[in-house]
């Protein structure tokens, strides 16, 4: 049996667009707070999210295309994760 597009089953296509949607969202919201001013914590939050949601399921769709590969693959996945985890926080810390 096949499953017929626009199911309930979760796909690649469903989750990144849903993905883009809560960052639109995010963004709009972002935009709106910077043009009234004075909301600066808010928008590096929002930022902050939005950059959490999307490397937290760009990671998830990574591990489940490297989970069936040769090691190699899975040590320069979390190579790659550390680094990226890294420069979201290093940054935002000093």
């Amino acid at each position: 049996m096949s499953k017929k597009s626009g199911g309930s089953g979760i796909s690649l296509n469903k989750v990144a667009f849903w993905l883009i949607v809560v960052l639109a969202i995010l963004c709009l919201v972002n935009i709106i707070l910077a043009a009234i001013g004075g909301f600066g914590n808010i928008i590096g939050y929002l930022q902050a999210v939005a950059t959490a949601v999307a490397v937290c399921v760009v990671a998830i769709l990574a591990w489940r295309y490297v989970s069936h590969k040769p090691t190699i693959w899975k040590v320069l996945y979390f190579v790659v994760l550390l680094v990226v985890i890294a420069g979201i926080i290093v940054p935002a810390v000093l």
